[in-house]
């Protein structure tokens, strides 16, 4: 849900408080924004702790967060997947035609494959993963590197 209808119906919830019960059901309505305030706060309080407590921009899986990642989602929706604040990166200009504030975050994992997000206006535009090459093992036929001579 965005912020514009959260707002609203905040708003709807001060009002029909208001209309039913008078001034007892605006500081019901108050009481209960400020739960709801409160439970958001707490959600982002324990995702920035979990990761801070992980290497910057390190993941288990690049791949596994890779096949996570939808369009849309907020920076505060890829923290708990990844476990780890990401390392910022130059933002591309290409990312987005939105407009907005411009990041990017990278994460990488053991096998060297790295995972790059784009955001605009806070909200995921692209992303792309970064394998590196493998060494291709030799062909079956082809001969094997020389033994050293003995002494």
């Amino acid at each position: 849900m965005g912020a514009t209808w959260g707002w609203a119906l905040a708003l709807a919830a001060v009002v029909v408080g208001g209309m039913q019960w008078g001034w007892q059901g605006v500081v019901m309505a108050f009481t209960l924004i400020s739960f709801w305030l409160l439970l958001q706060f707490n959600r982002a309080l324990r995702a920035m702790r979990q990761a801070g407590g992980a290497p910057v921009g390190r993941v288990g899986s690049a791949v596994m967060v890779h096949a996570r990642m939808r369009r849309g989602m907020r920076l505060m929706e890829i923290i708990p997947i990844t476990r780890s604040l990401g390392q910022a990166a130059e933002p591309d200009p290409a990312a987005g035609a939105g407009i907005g504030m411009r990041e990017a975050f990278t994460w990488s994992d053991d096998s060297g494959a790295q995972l790059r997000v784009d955001l605009v206006g806070g909200r995921v535009v692209r992303w792309a993963l970064e394998r590196h090459a493998e060494p291709q093992p030799a062909p079956a036929g082809a001969p094997a590197a020389p033994a050293a001579a003995a002494e």
